[in-house]
């Protein structure tokens, strides 16, 4: 299937001509819009608002899943826009169906049913047979691919949505990808602060809280992300966010030997017990193990010590550089931040060890439950941006 990507050039303004009357073209009586406050979401909703006015009500839900004090933040940028919007409170639904599980593609999964069971049932209680989403190339392609599940890809799967949950999909921006989405966004007047805002994935922190997920991992998560997103939110990075497991490695004495041998570094290669992460392989899904780096290694080596450690071993997904240790906690924080134009291929961010090990610092200060930080120097591929 061609792209807009594909074409030559693009044309913002006659695109959003087109995609209105396009929606006007469908005849929809009534949609309803999940907003998460990135701006995939909120410009596919101000495009059908743009088309269909009032008849659209655009709801954000409170998964439990957003940043720290996120969802009133948000809302409050998105009624410049959307003037109706509706917060929603559905945190304990999600919790409850999600709460003990660990595999990354069955809370994928469990997610998207239980964010679609409950968009149904506001859908029905409102009256609305249509859904607003704020699908982009990349979602339904790493789907298609087996790569990750993204939980805003139904019908390119073959699900038919209307008998599945009572309503039909308008997508108007599924054939865009992220640098093409921010144009139409600012034409449309979504503010700068949703246009700039790093993209978020739809199942919030669940896919960043690594393994196992429970609420007070979730919490300490939470505050760990937001220490991170402010100390790095002027660099100019395309994307920067934390990511929490429990501390659970050993060490892997081939591996160890094999990179001490082709780096001359004197490093320990361990391996996580409990956690693991989604990789990208060609056109192919990796979850694997994720590994662990200990010992000093200088700035012009570090971001290359990946391609040692995955030549020998394959089926590993990311490569974390232990930045910080202490003696006391149980959770493992990995830090992340990469540049990328369109989230398909993505090049790490060569911050400096200084700043890291600040950040860390600030992370043991506010979370007690933290005994060691991390720097994930995995590119995409072939790791993913997401852990899961």
């Amino acid at each position: 299937m061609s792209t807009v990507q594909e074409e030559a050039g693009f044309d913002v303004d006659k695109f959003i001509e087109e995609s209105i009357k396009r929606i006007r073209e469908l005849n929809i009586d009534k949609a309803l819009a999940a907003v998460s406050g990135g701006v995939d979401s909120t410009t596919a909703a101000v495009l059908v608002y743009r088309a269909i006015g009032e008849r659209l009500l655009p709801v954000f839900m409170d998964t439990g899943f957003m940043r720290l004090n996120e969802p009133e933040k948000v809302c409050s940028l998105l009624r410049k826009v959307l003037p109706t919007l509706e917060l929603i409170d559905v945190k304990e639904e999600f919790y409850r169906e999600l709460e003990g599980l660990d595999d990354a593609e069955t809370k994928r999964k469990t997610f998207r049913k239980v964010f679609y069971t409950v968009l149904s049932r506001i859908a029905r209680e409102r009256g609305c047979n249509w859904l607003v989403q704020g699908t982009i190339a990349p979602d339904w392609i790493e789907t298609r691919g087996g790569i990750k599940t993204q939980h805003n890809v139904l019908e390119q799967i073959g699900l038919d949505t209307r008998r599945e949950f009572g309503f039909r999909v308008v997508e108007p921006l599924k054939e865009l990808y992220k640098d093409q989405v921010r144009m139409v966004a600012r034409r449309l007047g979504v503010p700068e602060e949703i246009v700039r805002r790093q993209p978020f994935p739809g199942p919030g922190l669940l896919v960043r809280c690594v393994g196992r997920f429970y609420p007070e991992k979730l919490e300490v998560l939470k505050v760990a992300n937001d220490i991170v997103e402010r100390s790095l939110e002027n660099l100019d990075l395309s994307q920067w966010f934390a990511a929490i497991w429990e501390d659970d490695h050993m060490l892997d004495e081939e591996l160890t030997r094999f990179v001490r041998e082709k780096t001359g570094l004197d490093v320990e290669v361990h391996i996580f017990m409990k956690a693991r992460g989604t990789g990208v392989k060609g056109d192919s899904r990796v979850y694997g193990p994720i590994a662990l780096i200990r010992g000093n290694v200088p700035e012009d080596k570090l971001y290359r010590i990946y391609l040692y450690i995955t030549s020998r071993r394959p089926d590993i997904a990311h490569v974390i550089y232990e930045i910080s240790r202490r003696e006391r906690g149980c959770y493992f924080i990995a830090i992340r931040a990469v540049i990328t134009s369109n989230f398909m291929t993505a090049r790490v961010a060569k911050l400096p060890l200084d700043l890291l090990k600040k950040i860390s610092d600030k992370i043991f200060e506010k979370c007690s439950d933290v005994v060691a930080v991390g720097y994930d120097v995995s590119p995409k591929p072939p790791a993913t941006i997401e852990f899961e």
